[in-house]
C-alpha cells in the first residue's frame, strides 16, 4: 500500500525518557505497525506499545551512546515473544547491538509497512558514525542539530561537526527537525548571548519559555526556524563573529574558527 492510500499520514509522537530525552514514535492511525527511533529505554516503549495496541517493526539509530542504544536488546526479547521480526538500522559501532541492516552515507532505506522511504546521512561531529535519516518533510537528527543548538564534539572535529550542520542547513526549509532533546531552553538562553540583537531568536525565546511552563515539547523545530535563530547555523553573521572575536581576544578569518569559539562558548555555558 502506497503513503497515498493510507487514511493519515504518518504521526510522529515522542516518547519522554530519561530527563531530557525523546524517543520518536512514527506510525500510522488505523494501523498497527510502528517504528522507534532511537529507543535508549525500553519501558516507555513497551508502555506506549501496550497503550496504543501497537506493534514494533522496525528501529532507527542514529549514534551509539546509550540513552539512544539502551533499549535495543529488551526490545527485540520483547518482540520477540510477541513473534514479531524487527529491523534494526543503525550505524556500524560495536557498541551498537542487535543491528540488523548497517546503513551508511547516502543509503536508502525502505520500511514497507508505513510506505516510508528514508535517505541516510552521515553527520559526523557528535560522534564519527553518527547518521541521520530524511524523507524530504522529516529530518530525524540524533544528537547533531538541536533546537537553536547543536551536540557537544565528543568524538569528530569542529571541521567535521560544522561540514554536518551545513549539509543539515541545506535541507528544505520545510524539513520538520526531530532532534532528540528537550534542550531548546538552554540552547535559546546562550544563543542570546551570542545574538542579543536577533528579534526573532528574541521572540523564539519568549515562546519557548511560555511552552516550557507548561511543560511542553518545543519540538519539532524546522530547517527554517533554525536558519533564523540557530547561532551554529550563523557563524557568518556579524554579531556573532564579533561575540566571538570579543571572547577568544583575535579577529576570527573564517567561519570554521567562529564555529569553533562559539562551540567552545557552549560548553562553558
Amino acid at each position: 500500500m502506497s503513503q497515498s492510500q493510507h487514511p493519515l499520514a504518518i504521526q510522529v509522537n515522542a516518547i519522554k525518557a530519561f530527563t531530557d530525552n525523546y524517543i520518536w514514535a512514527l506510525h500510522i492511525a488505523g494501523f498497527s505497525k510502528l517504528v522507534l527511533v532511537d529507543p535508549g529505554d525500553a519501558s516507555v516503549c513497551i508502555d506506549y506499545i501496550e497503550r496504543n495496541n501497537l506493534e514494533l517493526d522496525a528501529i532507527l539509530i542514529t549514534h551509539h551512546h546509550p540513552d539512544h542504544v539502551g533499549g535495543i536488546d529488551e526490545l527485540i526479547e520483547y518482540s520477540a515473544q510477541k513473534h514479531w521480526n524487527v529491523d534494526v538500522f543503525g550505524p556500524k559501532h560495536d557498541k551498537i547491538p542487535s543491528i540488523t541492516h548497517f546503513v551508511n552515507n547516502d543509503d536508502t532505506i525502505e520500511i514497507n509497512t508505513l510506505s516510508l522511504r528514508l535517505k541516510v546521512i552521515a553527520l559526523p561531529g557528535h560522534t564519527l558514525e553518527h547518521v541521520a535519516y530524511f524523507n524530504n518533510t522529516m529530518l530525524f537528527c540524533g544528537d547533531t542539530l538541536f533546537s537553536a543548538g547543536c551536540g557537544r564534539l565528543f568524538e569528530g572535529t569542529p571541521k567535521q561537526m560544522l561540514n554536518s550542520l551545513k549539509y543539515l542547513a541545506s535541507l528544505p526549509e520545510n524539513t520538520r527537525v526531530y532532534c532528540t532533546h528537550e534542550y531548546t531552553l538552554a540552547n535559546v538562553n546562550f544563543a542570546l548571548t551570542i545574538e542579543p540583537s536577533n528579534t526573532e531568536l528574541v521572540n523564539y525565546y519568549n515562546k519557548v519559555v511560555k511552552m516550557r511552563e507548561q511543560d511542553m515539547i518545543t519540538l519539532p523545530s524546522t530547517i527554517k526556524q533554525e536558519l533564523a535563530i540557530n547561532p551554529f547555523l550563523r557563524c557568518q553573521q556579524d554579531e556573532i563573529r564579533h561575540s566571538a572575536d570579543e571572547y577568544a581576544q583575535i579577529k576570527h578569518q573564517d567561519e570554521l574558527s567562529v564555529f569553533t569559539t562559539i562551540r567552545t562558548l557552549k560548553d562553558k555555558f
